[in-house]
């Protein structure tokens, strides 16, 4: 699959200010302030930028951490990994695998079956629900 490219200009006419910081700068938004982390409707959470289908709700847990977590994506070809060395830590940054877009990052302290914490941004997320794919 070709990945999406545009300038950082199409992507800022397009996105918020705070969703261009976060999906196309790596910013992060502050803990249980984004519109999913505390949401329970099903569906599934696409890409902002790219609507690419990321994470289903079913796989969606309350972490504590104040953003919304997954413990799997949709699928293995939905998110690239990255290793992220910033701010003093050394962490798994997560992307969408299709347009590149900055989710958050992925931790292994997650509930069963994986084990693992996709702990993402809402603004990097689309949440499209069971009513409208009806």
């Amino acid at each position: 699959m070709s990945k999406l490219q545009k300038t950082s200009a199409q992507w800022q006419a397009e996105l918020s200010p705070e969703e261009f910081a976060i999906c196309r700068q790596k910013g992060t938004e502050r803990a249980f302030t984004g519109k999913y982390w505390n949401c329970y409707q099903k569906g599934v959470y696409l890409c902002r930028c790219c609507g690419k289908p990321l994470f289903n709700s079913d796989a969606k847990f309350e972490s504590g951490s104040g953003w919304p977590s997954f413990y799997q994506a949709m699928n293995s070809d939905a998110i690239t990994e990255h290793k992220d060395m910033t701010h003093g830590m050394v962490r798994v940054e997560i992307t969408c695998q299709h347009c590149e877009a900055h989710l958050g990052h992925v931790f292994p302290d997650g509930p069963k079956p994986t084990g693992l914490r996709y702990c993402v941004n809402s603004a990097s997320l689309l949440l499209q629900t069971q009513e409208e794919n009806k």
